[in-house]
């Protein structure tokens, strides 16, 4: 019986989300199934034509490098950095950023970016590459999980710039901050603008002027909403456009994303439901299913 109230309330819901977006269901779009080493998997980015994950909280500080086409572990690199909870990841020409700032219950004060030169992952070079961050307008450190508005799981680089997209649990918008680089002393994050997306906010990738944003709600929707560049570094001025890819039952729960010329790489961690274990999974979308 609870799992036909489970699956009623799921139907249900999924109706009603048809009237807000347009369906784009993933689930035939499958890649492959990830290793069990990365079914935490959270994040995705392309960097020099390869592509890189790694697992978020309680997992060892590794970045995995996968086969876009198999999903296949191909190398493994090992820092020395601590993984609190890494949630995001981007890049510049030269290095790559992991952003630890995930922040469930809304209390840490030791939110930080680090800059790494994946050719050299040593002690003495990331020491150096620590980017900290605090939002300004937070006030209250009081845990509340899942219950703040001070989350983060997604960044972009742009324009010399960090771009910081929140994972707003209580208001269910994003808003977008900027941090600078080249700060390693404590700054404050700069909001930019906010838009009310009707879902978390879980990874970020900027392709060709244009912003792309996956993310969930609690009742297990997982959205993509793409957004249009309409001046440097801004993206809210217009409404995105907003595709419904089916529920984290039976596609995983997304939290990865990284668009190139191929389409559009979304990536979900292992979902366990009352229907059972999703593995970790790679989706491709291609491009002619969004219009591009």
């Amino acid at each position: 019986m609870k799992n036909v109230i489970i699956l009623f309330t799921f139907l249900f819901f999924q109706a009603g989300f048809s009237q807000q977006a347009e369906f784009l269901k993933i689930r035939p779009y499958k890649v492959a199934e990830l290793s069990d080493s990365i079914r935490e998997t959270s994040s995705l980015k392309f960097f020099k034509n390869k592509l890189y994950t790694f697992n978020d909280s309680g997992n060892p500080p590794d970045i995995f490098e996968i086969d876009k086409n198999t999903g296949k572990i191909l190398n493994v690199i090992k820092t020395d950095l601590q993984n609190k909870d890494w949630e995001a990841m981007t890049s510049d020409s030269v290095s790559v950023y992991i952003g630890d700032f995930g922040n469930n219950a809304g209390n840490r004060k030791d939110l930080k970016i680090y800059r790494i030169n994946l050719e050299r992952v040593d002690s003495a070079n990331n020491a150096k590459n620590v980017i900290p961050f605090y939002y300004p307008e937070q006030t209250d450190f009081t845990p509340k999980n899942i219950n703040n508005d001070f989350d983060a799981e997604a960044m972009v680089f742009l324009n010399g710039k960090i771009h910081l997209f929140t994972k707003e649990w209580v208001s269910k918008k994003t808003t977008h901050y900027t941090i600078n680089p080249e700060i390693s002393e404590l700054q404050p994050a700069q909001k930019i603008e906010s838009f009310q997306t009707d879902f978390v906010v879980t990874d970020a990738s900027y392709f060709k002027g244009k912003l792309y944003l996956v993310g969930y709600t609690k009742k297990t929707a997982v959205f993509l909403a793409i957004f249009t560049e309409t001046e440097p570094g801004i993206f809210f001025s217009e409404k995105p456009k907003k595709y419904y890819l089916g529920s984290s039952i039976s596609i995983g729960q997304v939290e990865g994303i990284a668009v190139n010329e191929d389409g559009i790489y979304i990536s979900g961690e292992e979902f366990r439901s009352p229907f059972g274990r999703i593995k970790p999974r790679l989706y491709l979308i291609p491009y002619h299913l969004i219009g591009q």
